[in-house]
């Protein structure tokens, strides 16, 4: 299994502009084709907070937590997920025309033996699974820019 995933696109916006939408994980939701919904125990994002997700590919549906293991404003939020371990991602990084930003998810020590199984049997395989990661970033990273650069013309 590959260590680390990412994609990456260019913003018309500042950092804080984009910021204020990547670090607000609980509309994670609005933007991710798998994570439906992300809970921020306690309601405030930053360092050490927990969150509560429930992620859904076709029928399945699933849950997932997570820890705030990064949180530097205006350049990068990061969660590792308690379930396979994973670490997801936003870098921010300031261009001539506005910021780049990359989403990507991690797996230093590996995933969990249990996700390695659920991959395998039920989300259609890892080199699939990987496929559609990439493209949900993809996604999920077309959305925020859309909010952003809306944000900013309005």
């Amino acid at each position: 299994m590959s260590n680390t995933l990412e994609a990456s696109i260019d913003i018309d916006a500042s950092p804080q502009d984009v910021w204020a939408i990547v670090a607000d994980l609980q509309r994670m939701g609005e933007w991710s084709p798998q994570c439906k919904v992300m809970k921020v125990v306690g309601g405030t994002v930053r360092e050490g907070a927990r969150t509560i997700n429930v992620n859904r590919k076709g029928l399945l549906v699933w849950p997932t937590t997570s820890r705030v293991v990064r949180f530097e404003p205006n350049k990068s939020v990061a969660f590792r997920v308690a379930e396979n371990r994973t670490i997801w991602s936003y870098e921010l990084e300031a261009t001539e025309t506005g910021t780049k930003v990359t989403e990507r998810r991690e797996a230093p020590t590996g995933t969990s033996k249990v996700s390695q199984l659920l991959i395998k049997t039920v989300l259609g395989g890892n080199d699939d699974f990987e496929v559609e990661l990439v493209d949900g970033m993809n996604a999920t990273l077309a959305h925020v820019k859309r909010e952003a650069e809306a944000t900013v013309r309005a």
